[in-house]
């Protein structure tokens, strides 16, 4: 194939747990087939931008095109370049837009191709509403869930044979001599089954039986990985249930094997977090429904994150009438790919909705549009770039890059609230301004400029807490560890005071802890530090770094310390906030103003 040389760049790498991300990464990218050339020259410019503009340019991605679908075709006669793999595997980061896949064609679809090669077994789909976005339902605002969605298991691990193929005759002829009872439900697995039936409707028999084959294969600790990231992510974040999604009712032990696994994984790895509706069950056998009722209110009322679960129909149809009773869902692969499109489809469409693909231990990750190629759009400069983008925002939060995509974020909605839109809004919206996708760009990049200098709020559309790698240690329930606020912003001691201020108020945060010095002794800046030290003092800005006006040593505290050996410390040490730390590294902070909300909450 012609080999794209990679840009003079640096490669994102994993230490621990945590991506190192340099200033200059380089990033694979695949434009993507049909409408996706113009929906990625358009994307591509929005993100240059909000990274120039939000570190003044001493960050930048470095791109690098990879080859798959069309094009790949076009230019390598192979739709998934093997180079194509080994450039998202070496570079851990990448993003893509829609791709070909004929349906029944015998290629490789790229995204299950990826998602298996690179075990990308955690497909991330937040789905919200932004305000001023056509719905078809009255209430959209009420959506806001989270969808962790099984990868690399289910129907979309491949394997299944085609109808006449040796392979389904020898399964067939399996099935018949081993379990002749279960060979008996397939309806037309042989010819007589097969001519009876034809000679019913007056046809003519066939002497054949065509008949396709697929296996389902679902395993306890695939259930176990997903399931535990999507309780994790509801712990940190203070969600307040975790609903498996099945159709165990009817495939009791591949679906069923999933929600009995998810609840005894909840119960085994986060039972003081966590109260199932299997422990609700065994309350009742035991002691009647009015005890189980109980248990359960009082676990809620206690601050404990519901698991509960779902047949996969009835959830389809009460995410529309009651969406506001779910919040982290859990699933296998298939009933994620329908619960990710009915609910985008209430927030504005897939067009503008997000996805991801990551491997939380490996640190992998592909971000991707989640609508398809339209082909009878292409070169037409006319689709919404909006899926694409947000993947992005999703990306640059994996990364680490939080300011260029609160940017990206702040300046997509004040578009949409202009009625700046392409045209699948715009015959929507009354009084809408049709702009093409090139324009839906041009507007964005300048509604950043109007951004810059106001205080970016925090955003929650597809926030940090979704995309960085879960933390799989839990802590007693009244720990520092299970209040804390996880992960600290670090600056170097050497950073000027007017740009950390900037970095706090855009981030919302009263404190930034500061890197090492030279004795190798880390430090913390607070608000306070800037009126004791800048406002009273009557200093000048100018030349003032971090260092100048930060506190050393810093006083830090195990995640396993109780919340009332925490609070004794800061009261007598007269300080409103102490930084969490494990083996010497700061993970997390904790105030004062925590504890009280605890304590409130837990009234």
């Amino acid at each position: 194939m012609p080999l794209r040389t990679p840009p003079a760049g640096e490669i994102i790498t994993i230490k621990d747990g945590s991506l190192i991300v340099p200033d200059r990464p380089i990033i694979p990218f695949v434009e993507g087939d049909g409408t996706g050339r113009d929906i990625w020259r358009a994307s591509v410019r929005v993100f240059d931008a909000a990274v120039a503009k939000a570190y003044g340019g001493k960050r930048q991605i470095v791109w690098h095109e990879v080859l798959a679908g069309e094009k790949a075709f076009r230019e390598t006669d192979n739709w998934l370049p093997d180079e194509t793999v080994e450039d998202f595997k070496r570079y851990l980061v990448g993003i893509k837009g829609p791709l070909t896949t004929p349906i029944g064609g015998g290629i490789r679809s790229l995204n299950v191709a990826l998602r298996q090669l690179l075990d990308l077994y955690v497909c991330l789909r937040p789905v919200r509403h932004f305000t001023g976005v056509p719905s078809p339902v009255r209430n959209p605002e009420k959506v806001d869930m989270v969808i962790f969605r099984e990868n690399t298991e289910d129907i979309y691990t491949g394997i299944e044979y085609r109808a006449g193929t040796p392979e389904v005759e020898r399964i067939l002829q399996f099935f018949a001599e081993t379990y002749p009872s279960d060979f008996q439900k397939i309806r037309f697995g042989t010819v007589a089954k097969t001519d009876e039936f034809l000679s019913m409707i007056g046809a003519a028999p066939e002497h054949k039986v065509e008949l396709g084959i697929g296996i389902k294969p679902v395993s306890r600790v695939g259930t176990e990985r997903l399931v535990g990231a999507a309780i994790q992510y509801a712990i940190n974040f203070k969600r307040k249930s975790v609903t498996l999604v099945h159709k165990g009712n009817i495939q009791k032990f591949t679906e069923g094997a999933f929600r009995d696994w998810g609840y005894e994984y909840a119960e085994r790895a986060f039972g003081d977090y966590v109260y199932t509706w299997a422990q609700w069950e065994r309350t009742k056998a035991a002691e009647g429904e009015a005890a189980a009722n109980a248990e359960q209110q009082a676990a809620l009322d206690a601050g404990k994150i519901l698991i509960k679960d779902a047949i996969s129909d009835i959830a389809l149809q009460q995410v529309l009438t009651r969406p506001d009773e779910f919040d982290v869902i859990a699933t296998l692969n298939l009933n994620g790919d329908y619960l990710s499109d009915a609910l985008a489809a209430q927030v504005g469409g897939i067009g503008i909705a997000p996805g991801g693909n990551i491997n939380y231990v490996t640190g992998h990750a592909i971000f991707e549009a989640t609508h398809g190629t339209a082909p009878k759009y292409a070169d037409l400069d006319q689709v919404n770039p909006g899926s694409v983008i947000l993947s992005g925002d999703m990306m640059l939060r994996y990364m680490g890059w939080i300011e260029a995509a609160d940017l990206i974020i702040a300046a997509l909605e004040r578009t949409i609230g202009q009625k700046m839109v392409t045209y699948d809004f715009a015959r929507l919206m009354q009084g809408a301004k049709k702009v093409k996708t090139s324009e839906f760009a041009d507007a964005m990049i300048a509604n950043m400029d109007r951004v810059i200098g106001e205080q970016l709020e925090s955003h929650h559309a597809v926030g940090p807490e979704l995309v960085r790698p879960v933390e799989v240690t839990p802590y007693p329930r009244l720990s520092v560890g299970a209040l804390m606020t996880r992960g600290v912003v670090a600056v170097s001691g050497s950073a000027p005071v007017s740009d950390t201020t900037h970095l706090m108020r855009s981030r919302g945060i009263t404190s930034v802890v500061v890197e090492p010095d030279s004795s190798g002794t880390w430090g913390i800046m607070t608000m306070r530090d800037v009126l004791k030290k800048i406002v009273l003092e009557e200093r000048d800005l100018a030349g003032v770094t971090v260092e100048a006006i930060a506190t050393r040593p810093l006083i830090t505290v195990s995640p396993d310390l109780t919340l009332k050996e925490c609070a004794n410390l800061m009261l007598e040490q007269n300080i409103r906030r102490v930084v969490v730390a494990q083996d010497g590294e700061p993970i997390g902070i904790i105030s004062e103003t925590d504890i009280f909300r605890f304590v409130e909450e837990s009234r």
